[in-house]
This record gives structure tokens, sequence and C-alpha cells, in this order.
């Protein structure tokens, strides 16, 4: 697997991997509607011009044929720190690529982007994301609520990452 930065060639790849794991998502996130895939190829240029402005950093696990296994994304950068996202397709569902994936992500961040700290939600119902989280280096530092009920805020320091 290979993490790379999203760009326009992976448009067709992303939504092939959202379309056929959009119900194993909609189980643990958030459903991201029918717009969204009506909608795929001005949502896709809109993530593009978002980390062209620097605002947000998005990047895919792409296979050796091509296909993305997972995505793994800073958001909203600022003052030195971002929300981590990310979900992995279900076939590759307890394997460990959720947490190589985010281990690997935190040295990019730290090394390339320059970021400071990360933080990150994660759902009760999803307690792989949480021990992902936990795993990594991020503590729970409070409860939240999620559009899927409960969860807990983590936060990572990066320095001396």
């Amino acid at each position: 697997m290979t993490l790379e930065p999203l760009t326009a060639e992976h448009a067709d790849a992303v939504l092939a991997f959202e379309l056929e794991n959009r119900e194993y998502f909609a189980s643990w996130i958030w459903d991201r509607g029918d717009d969204y895939f009506a909608n795929f190829a001005a949502k896709h240029a809109a993530l593009l011009a978002e980390q062209a402005a620097g605002v947000c950093r998005f990047h895919v696990l792409v296979d050796d044929s091509g296909a993305v296994a997972g995505r793994v994304n800073l958001v909203d950068l600022k003052n030195g720190s971002a929300e981590l996202g990310y979900r992995m397709a279900q076939k590759w569902a307890g394997q460990g690529l959720a947490s190589a994936a985010v281990r690997a992500i935190i040295g990019v961040a730290a090394t390339e982007y320059g970021l400071t700290a990360l933080w990150a939600g994660a759902s009760d119902r999803n307690p792989a994301s949480q021990a992902v989280l936990t795993r990594a280096g991020f503590r729970q530092v409070a409860t939240t609520s999620t559009d899927l009920g409960p969860g807990k805020r983590f936060e990572l320091v990066l320095e001396g990452v």
C-alpha cells in the first residue's frame, strides 16, 4: 500500500471505493448522501481546491492495482494543528491498515506539513477506530456527541514525533 496525496487522477478510484463501501461506512459514520455520488466530480474538484489553498491535506491509500483501499485526511489546518479523519475499505478491516495509515500520516503531518498537533473524534459505536487512535499515541481528552451518538475526542502532540 502506498499513501499518496489526493489528485485529480484518483477520482475514479475514490468514487469506486466510496460506492463499494457506502453501506459499511454508514454503519460507523454519517452517510455521504445521494448528492455526494450524483455530483462526485464537483465534490472531488472542491476537495482539490481546498488542498491547493492549504486548508486541508487529503490522502489515499492505493494498492498495487491502483484501487483505493482507504482515505486519510487532515482537515482544517490552522495554527499548526489539524483534524485527522480516515476510512478504510471493509475488506481491509481488522488487518492493521488503519493503524499503519494513521502512523504514516502522523509522520507526514509533522515532517512535511509542519503540524504540531492533531485531533480526531470517534463514535463509541466504533471502538476499533478509538483503539487505532490510542495505539498511535492519541490520548482521550473529552467525550463528545457525534452524528451516531456519544463519542470521544482524542489529541496528539506531534513535537518530537
